[in-house]
């Protein structure tokens, strides 16, 4: 006879023990069952919607007006440049100005002792005023044996040698005057005045000692700035562009320092060379610029822009849209429903921070500009600031 249900209850704590494991294990199952069956619904789910979108920075194609340029790289050269000399001997007693000044036309440079000067003009006055003396003596007699003469008094080669005789006296007195003016040449060179407006260099000769009159090593350099000279070479290639702008009207010119953020100063290009150099086939140019904040310097190297003309509704790109891959270069274009295409594209040429595009894009279209590495066509994008 099989027990019932009460009195296998009944009958202890072992039987009570087992029906609760039964029932503890009924739990636990179940408790799986939920949990895998919410897993595999969370991974349809996941997979219903698709993988998470890329976060990109994107840019607007924009199409403006963009000026056509030669680039190439310059060096600034003084509008004029002065070795200042010694135009006579002595010893320099005052320098008048400090390495690196800006100077004035006219200013003082140096000194020259003068006293050996001084008494040289003294003599030579002094010497033009005797040989004054006996010019006007001489003319003088000239004219009393002139008069004599008309008279028949003296002889006529009386008066020739007495006309001789004064003659001498004017070019002796010439003479003087010559030295006269030569003395007071040198008194004014013992004061070495700077023969342009520019920049003192460094002192070659410094004050206290002898210089000779020109000699080989200046006392100083001197470099005009206002204006100033920027010289570059661009290929032979362009020298027929620039010839027919140039006859269209003044070409526009900018430079900036290499190496720096400084903004490109402005100037007039005034000069084409009269012949190609054979041995680099390129053709050298030069600008001229005002320079009045002293932007550029001599030495420098900068870069140099011309521009030719104003390229109208041309298209543009940050260039770091551009890409370059096996088949050439390519941008990522972002679509209405924010997913990647590929379009391949023909970049004419590059302008600062922007790509000009010839053929494959439209003004108003999305570019990606950032974050291409995780791109494919297709790929769900989602624009961030960048």
């Amino acid at each position: 006879m099989k027990p019932s249900l009460h009195s296998f209850i009944a009958s202890g704590a072992p039987g009570r023990r087992t029906l609760i494991g039964f029932a503890g294990l009924a739990v636990f199952g179940g408790a799986l069952l939920v949990h895998f069956a919410a897993g595999t619904s969370a991974q349809e789910s996941k997979a219903a919607r698709g993988p998470a979108a890329v976060p990109v920075s994107v840019a607007t194609v924009v199409r403006q007006d963009v000026p056509v340029r030669l680039q190439s790289i310059g060096n600034v050269e003084p509008f004029a440049t002065v070795a200042v000399k010694a135009r006579v001997d002595g010893q320099i007693v005052e320098v008048n100005f400090k390495e690196g000044q800006e100077v004035r036309q006219g200013s003082v440079l140096f000194k020259i002792d003068p006293r050996p000067f001084e008494a040289a003009l003294r003599q030579a006055e002094a010497n033009f005023l005797k040989d004054t003396a006996q010019k006007d003596q001489a003319r003088s007699q000239e004219r009393r044996y002139q008069e004599l003469l008309q008279k028949n008094f003296v002889s006529k080669e009386a008066y020739a040698q007495i006309r001789t005789n004064a003659d001498t006296a004017e070019a002796v007195a010439q003479a003087s005057r010559a030295g006269l003016d030569n003395a007071k040449l040198n008194l004014e060179y013992c004061t070495i005045l700077a023969p342009i407006e520019g920049f003192t260099g460094k002192i070659q000769i410094a004050k206290g000692n002898l210089v000779k009159a020109n000699d080989t090593n200046p006392l100083l350099v001197l470099n005009q700035v206002h204006p100033i000279y920027v010289s570059f070479a661009v290929p032979e290639q362009r020298l027929a562009a620039i010839r027919s702008y140039m006859a269209k009207g003044s070409l526009v010119v900018e430079a900036a320092p290499t190496g720096t953020d400084k903004r490109a100063v402005s100037g007039t290009l005034i000069f084409v060379d009269n012949a190609v150099d054979q041995t680099t086939g390129t053709i050298k140019l030069r600008g001229l610029f005002q320079n009045k904040d002293n932007a550029l310097w001599p030495g420098q190297f900068v870069n140099v822009s011309v521009k030719l003309y104003e390229q109208k509704n041309a298209v543009l790109v940050p260039t770091q849209a551009v890409q370059t891959g096996p088949d050439g270069q390519y941008v990522f274009v972002v679509k209405p429903d924010m997913t990647t295409e590929v379009r391949k594209v023909t970049v004419d040429r590059s302008d600062g921070d922007n790509a000009i595009i010839a053929t494959g894009l439209k003004g108003g279209e999305q570019v990606v500009t950032r974050g291409q590495l995780r791109l494919a066509p297709g790929v769900k994008v989602t624009p961030v600031k960048s």
